[in-house]
């Protein structure tokens, strides 16, 4: 039987586990990497919630904690100090990395399957649906007697002991 004190502490630690995991993309931007100004810091932030992480790739740049990331977040900042504006600051790095450091790639043939392949996963899931859902479906039950089943039983003597509702 366990005790009550042991159940608490594996509670509390289970607690300060799930809470630290939840707040660990709050501190991937370190203090160091921050910029003195508030207004120019709320612009990277911006730019770096905006571009994948090329680790992670399911994590903008300014959540995750790789080094990868960390090196982008440093360079939009330089950048930004170097007076580039948003727009340019996410078109250099864009240069660099292509399409695929976008969260939000633009729609053009080359991506066009980013966009389309959710929708197409939707549609397979969907006909899977529907394909299980006919297969399961209950088989109708044996017809009943024909008439010629009927003459030929009453022909026997046996029709007055058959339902003919009933399947055989």
């Amino acid at each position: 039987m366990r005790r009550k004190t042991e159940t608490f502490s594996v509670r509390r630690v289970a607690l300060a586990l799930t809470v630290s995991l939840a707040l660990a993309p709050a501190f991937a931007v370190t203090p160091g990497e921050m910029l003195p100004d508030p207004a120019m810091e709320a612009r990277a932030r911006a730019i770096t919630s905006e571009l994948r992480c090329l680790v992670c790739q399911n994590q903008s740049v300014d959540d995750s904690d790789a080094s990868l990331a960390r090196d982008l977040r440093v360079l939009v900042r330089e950048k930004l100090k170097e007076g580039l504006s948003d727009a340019q600051v996410k078109d250099y790095v864009h240069s660099r990395y292509g399409d695929f450091v976008l969260l939000r790639p633009p729609l053009k043939v080359e991506t066009i399957l980013l966009w389309t392949a959710p929708l197409f996963a939707l549609l397979a899931g969907a006909a899977a649906v529907f394909v299980a859902a006919r297969r399961r479906a209950i088989p109708a039950g044996p017809a009943g007697l024909t008439a010629e089943e009927r003459a030929r039983l009453k022909a026997l003597g046996v029709a007055d002991e058959v339902d003919e509702t009933r399947p055989l």
